[in-house]
């Protein structure tokens, strides 16, 4: 039997933060194309330092390496903002700035997952997914 979690985005981001507050840098997730997608515009924002793809049997694994404190940017507070009951979407014109600019916010878009900045570049909106600082 396999424990699978009904929101992938909220099961990678509780497992982040949880690793944060015991000191850890490094968490392994299954795997999903969502959580790949997360991890790269986190990665982007200097959040998390590395993440890489394990094969393994049954399921791959999606292992995730944190930045440390002091370096580059150290993750102070990551949040899950659209949740299964109640999505959040925005327009191009209404993506938050988070911190004055300090943080980033995580977009699905038509064009795949992307942070708030790239996608007000592209004139997108879509549903806000992740919030961190």
């Amino acid at each position: 039997m396999s424990l699978q979690s009904t929101d992938q985005i909220a099961d990678l981001i509780t497992r982040i933060r949880n690793a944060i507050l015991v000191s850890k840098n490094e968490v392994n997730v299954p795997t999903s194309k969502l959580k790949v997608a997360v991890c790269e515009g986190l990665k982007k924002g200097g959040y998390i330092a590395e993440y890489n793809i394990e094969k393994a049997h049954p399921r791959d694994i999606l292992h995730v390496l944190i930045n440390e404190e002091g370096k580059n940017a150290s993750i102070n507070e990551i949040t899950k903002v659209s949740k299964p009951g109640r999505r959040i979407y925005t327009s191009a014109d209404d993506i938050p700035t988070i911190k004055s600019g300090r943080g980033i916010v995580l977009i699905s878009t038509s064009k795949g997952v992307m942070s708030g900045q790239e996608a007000k570049k592209l004139r997108l909106g879509g549903e806000i997914l992740v919030k961190v600082w």
